[in-house]
């Protein structure tokens, strides 16, 4: 049986049969035609490189959201070595070249596209966080102090070691009582996911979440998704599903912050620190998804670690790759694997090595006296890294000779218990500081002033409007109004970033240009919707009562969620309207539809008189 197009993983392809033959051997060296290599990035680089030199007379194209030049891999120097090569940076030729990638798609290109969804940034700390933590004066403010045996100290700890060397419940609870409060004037139903230190931390997360918000109804409210099995799967299925309210917040380690979509996600959190662009990137990518479903189209980072510092190297090319081995690959290195302090061999401990910046040799396994071989090396310095089944994993230097072999012995610890960490309670952390920004589609970060004033440019550049009055012109007509807010979205522009930077979400959208624009006062829908009661009162005399009934009605739907809302013929299919016999009975209740469409159209320009 043929097909057009074959997936596989590099894990399975890798797998011998009887035979001793590798699947991806299987196949003739020119079965294929092009090969695509999903998350190209990836560590296996050393493995999936051997399949594609099977199929070497085939294209491979390698795709991925975050390419590496550094640790293990250099996906740009395998990919790309027969694109041109380009300045990593125009206007510093010292800083090298680099080959350009075949394709290359921005974050900001992807704003800007409508693909992918800006946001908001508030990095906030704690006092801890920005003056650190010294075990004697915590002692001296009345604090209680833990110290695990053979537990060493150290004079300062910093944001990197909480929650990994020194636990500061306190700490965490403030957070998490920061955090509360603003998902309350958010809007504590928006779907948040809160990347925490391990797994205590992030069921401790969960439980203060749960005691902070649970009384609103929606249970499981908070819930710690760490693990594959248990209840996990169930509350993942529900949070990655727009149409269930529930859990509104998943408390997670790293297990989401790669291959989960969840689309109707608001709010990206940062309790750990974050030392890798790559799984930076990889996490802040859970919230970049549109979802029309929920009318999301941008969200908040709420960072309360630092890791938003990497946003700087985000969206610029990589660095120049660096240089592969020279000369000839004659040098041999061996060894074996054994047991610290007994000396003990150990079968099956998996051999890696790698030998410059796109080689890796092996995995493979010591032998039944633990023993591994690697032959046809480069001279130099080169990384062995040897991982055994019970015990820590180890990686040392070594360093090779041309036509020579070099023996090393790798010594393995089993895996003991982990090393405890040092508790501080009863400590005053209250939050230090608190900065908010706006990131707009070329990536440009901005500050709350700078993103006002650049959207009151935007305003004013896109409607061409002079005074207040213009604005009103555009907005009480449809068609224009949807054109208009298309242009502003188009220019990275969102009317409820705008009532989120304002802290004014009840406010009408139309005030909010306008008061940003031309200084009018805001207004809030139900403001405008009691005063059109109010002024308004001949012109809904006017009408049949059955038709009264409906224009009060379409100004309940106003003074909830806005005139969009009442603009779209849709609304006629919800309640109230359904039950008056959807579009066409509303209809009759005016007469005919032309009636109809002229009654709508005169309350959407009273409402904005």
């Amino acid at each position: 049986m043929t097909r057009d197009l074959y997936f596989g993983i590099y894990q399975s392809l890798w797998i011998e049969n009887d035979q001793g033959k590798r699947l991806f051997e299987l196949f003739p060296k020119d079965f294929f035609d092009i090969s695509i290599i999903d998350e190209a990035h990836r560590s296996g680089f050393g493995t999936w490189q051997e399949i594609l030199k099977h199929f070497s007379d085939a294209i491979h194209l390698g795709m991925t959201a975050t390419p590496k030049t550094t640790d293990n891999v250099d996906t740009y120097d395998y990919f790309c070595k027969d694109e041109p090569e380009i300045l990593v940076d125009a206007e510093d030729p010292v800083k090298g070249s680099r080959r350009q990638a075949a394709y290359e798609y921005s974050l900001g290109r992807g704003i800007e596209d409508g693909f992918l969804a800006t946001y908001k940034v508030h990095r906030v700390r704690t006092t801890v966080d920005q003056n650190g933590l010294k075990l004697q004066e915590a002692v001296e403010q009345g604090a209680e102090v833990f110290v695990p045996e053979d537990v060493e100290t150290r004079e300062l700890y910093t944001t990197p070691q909480f929650e990994r060397e020194i636990t500061v419940p306190d700490r965490t609870r403030m957070m998490v009582d920061h955090l509360a409060g603003l998902l309350r004037k958010f809007g504590p139903t928006e779907k948040t996911m809160v990347f925490c230190v391990d797994i205590p931390h992030a069921q401790l997360v969960a439980r203060l979440l749960n005691d902070a918000l649970g009384h609103l109804g929606l249970q499981p409210y908070a819930v710690p998704i760490v693990a594959e099995e248990g209840q996990a799967p169930v509350w993942l299925q529900q949070f990655q599903d727009s149409d269930h309210a529930a859990p509104v917040v998943a408390t997670t380690g790293e297990l989401l912050s790669t291959g989960v979509d969840v689309p109707a996600c608001r709010n990206i959190v940062f309790m750990k620190t974050v030392s890798s662009p790559v799984l930076f990137k990889q996490i802040i990518g859970r919230g970049s998804r549109i979802d029309p479903a929920t009318d999301k189209l941008w969200f908040r980072i709420i960072d309360y670690t630092g890791a938003t510092r990497l946003f700087d190297e985000w969206d610029r090319p990589p660095g120049p790759a660096p240089k592969a081995p020279q000369g000839t690959q004659t040098a041999i290195l061996e060894g074996q694997i054994i047991k610290f302090e007994t000396g003990e061999k150990i079968v099956g401990a998996v051999v890696t090595l790698i030998t410059g910046p796109n080689a890796q040799r092996g995995p493979i396994r010591s032998d039944e006296n633990g023993c591994f071989r690697f032959t046809e090396l480069p001279e130099g310095s080169l990384t062995l890294i040897v991982n055994g089944t019970g015990f820590r994993r180890r990686q040392l230097q070594v360093q090779t000779l041309a036509d020579e072999t070099t023996t090393v012995d790798v010594e393995l610890s089993p895996e003991g218990e982990p090393v405890g960490r040092i508790r501080v309670e009863g400590l005053e952390v209250r939050i230090a500081d608190e900065a908010v920004f706006v990131i707009e589609g070329s990536g440009q970060q901005l500050t709350q002033q700078q993103y006002l004033d650049y959207t009151r440019d935007k305003v004013r550049q896109v409607s061409q409007a002079q005074k207040i009055d213009d604005l009103r012109v555009i907005w009480i007509n449809a068609a224009m109004r949807r054109k208009l807010l298309t242009d502003l979205q188009d220019a990275s522009v969102y009317v409820d970033v705008i009532a989120d930077v304002l802290g004014q979400s009840e406010a009408d959208q139309f005030d909010l240009l306008g008061h940003l624009t031309f200084g009018t006062p805001l207004r809030t829908r139900s403001e405008r919707a009691a005063a059109f009661i109010n002024r308004e009162s001949r012109f809904l005399q006017a009408q049949p009562k059955a038709a009264q009934e409906v224009l009060l009605a379409l100004l309940e739907k106003y003074r909830a969620t806005g005139v969009d809302e009442i603009s779209d013929p849709r609304i006629f299919r919800l309640p109230p309207f359904f039950e008056m016999g959807q579009a066409p009975g509303v209809a009759r209740r005016f007469g005919s539809l032309p009636k109809l469409q002229s009654n709508l159209a005169e309350s959407q320009r009273r409402i904005y008189d």
